[in-house]
C-alpha cells in the first residue's frame, strides 16, 4: 500500500474518473450556466451574445430581489429551527426511554418525497375541510384563512411543512453527534458538582460544535436552493408571495422561454449561496473550549 501511495501516477490514476465525474456534472455546468447568462437564448434556437446585459437586468430586477428576500426568510426560519432540532436531540441522546421510537417518527418526514408531502399539506390547508381550518372553527374562530391564497400568510404557512420535512434529519445528524460525546467526560462533570444544564451548555455544545457549523451552512444554503415543495404547493403564487429564486429562474427560464436571463439567475443564485457560506463560516470561526464550571 505505501508503494503504491508513493506513486504519483498511480494516485492520479485512482484520483481521475471521481475527478472527471465532478467535472462533468458540477463544473462544466456552472462554467455553461454562467456562460449561457451571457446570452439571449429561447432554449431552442441560436443564441445571440448580449454580454453582461442579462446580469445587469438582474440587479434591478424587484420580482427577483422579492423572491431573493423570501429565500432568506426561509433560511433564517431554518437557522432558527435548528435551535429545537438541537434541543430535541439533547433530550434523545438522554437515555430516556421511548428515544428509539422517538427518532424513527422524525425520520419519517424525510423518508417521503417532497411531492408526496405538498400533496398531504395541500389537504391540510385545506380552506374548508383541512385539519388547520376544522381545528380553528371547533375553536371559535368563523372565518379561518385560506393559509395557501393569502399573501401576507402564504409564505409562513409553506414554512411549517419545509421545516417539518428536514427536521428528523437535523436531528439524527445532532444525535450521532451527541452519542459520539465519550461518557467519561460527562461522568467527570458530575462528580465536578455540574448538573445537565451545564453538562449540555458547556460540554456537549462545544464538542458537536463543528457538526452545528455544517448543520447551520447545510440549512441556510439548501433553504437559498428550495424549489420542490413550493413549486406543487403554490407555484410562487398567488401574485409572486411565495417565488423564491429557484422557482423564479424555473419560471423565467422553462415558461418564459429565457434561457439566457434563467441561467443568469441560476449562476447568481451560486454566487448568493457561495457567500452565505463563507459569511456563515467566518461569523461561526470559534475557539474550540469546554468549560461548565
Amino acid at each position: 500500500m505505501d508503494k503504491v501511495m508513493s506513486n504519483k501516477k498511480m494516485i492520479a490514476l485512482y484520483v481521475l474518473p471521481a475527478l472527471l465525474l465532478i467535472l462533468a456534472i458540477v463544473y462544466i455546468p456552472i462554467v455553461l450556466t454562467a456562460y449561457y447568462g451571457l446570452n439571449q437564448w429561447n432554449g431552442i434556437g441560436k443564441m445571440k451574445f448580449i454580454g453582461l446585459d442579462n446580469y445587469a437586468a438582474l440587479l434591478s430586477d424587484r420580482t427577483f430581489w422579492n423572491s431573493a428576500w423570501h429565500s432568506l426568510l426561509l433560511a433564517v426560519f431554518s437557522c432558527a429551527s435548528l435551535l429545537i432540532y438541537l434541543a430535541i436531540a439533547i433530550v434523545l441522546a438522554t437515555r430516556i426511554k421511548g428515544a428509539n421510537l422517538f427518532r424513527k417518527i422524525y425520520l419519517i418526514p424525510m423518508l417521503l418525497s417532497s411531492v408526496a408531502i405538498a400533496q398531504l399539506w395541500l389537504r391540510i390547508y385545506h380552506p374548508s375541510n383541512g385539519i388547520v381550518n376544522s381545528v380553528l372553527e371547533s375553536l371559535g374562530f368563523a372565518n379561518p384563512p385560506a393559509w395557501l391564497s393569502e399573501p401576507k400568510l402564504v409564505l409562513f404557512a409553506l414554512f411549517v411543512p419545509i421545516l417539518w420535512q428536514y427536521a428528523g434529519f437535523y436531528i439524527l445528524i445532532y444525535y450521532a453527534a451527541l452519542k459520539n460525546i465519550p461518557s467519561s467526560l460527562e461522568e467527570a462533570a458530575k462528580i465536578d458538582g455540574a448538573n445537565s444544564w451545564q453538562i449540555a451548555w458547556r460540554i456537549k455544545l462545544p464538542l458537536a460544535m463543528e457538526v452545528i457549523k455544517v448543520t447551520i451552512v447545510l440549512a441556510a444554503v439548501g433553504s437559498l436552493k428550495y424549489f420542490d415543495l413550493i413549486y406543487v404547493m403554490t407555484d410562487g403564487g398567488p401574485n409572486g408571495s411565495s417565488e423564491v429564486m429557484a422557482s423564479y429562474m424555473y419560471h423565467t427560464a422553462f415558461r418564459a422561454y429565457d434561457f439566457g436571463y434563467g441561467s443568469a439567475i441560476g449562476f447568481f443564485l451560486l454566487v448568493i449561496c457561495l457567500i452565505v457560506t463563507w459569511v456563515i463560516r467566518k461569523l461561526t470561526a470559534t475557539k474550540d473550549t469546554i468549560q461548565y464550571s
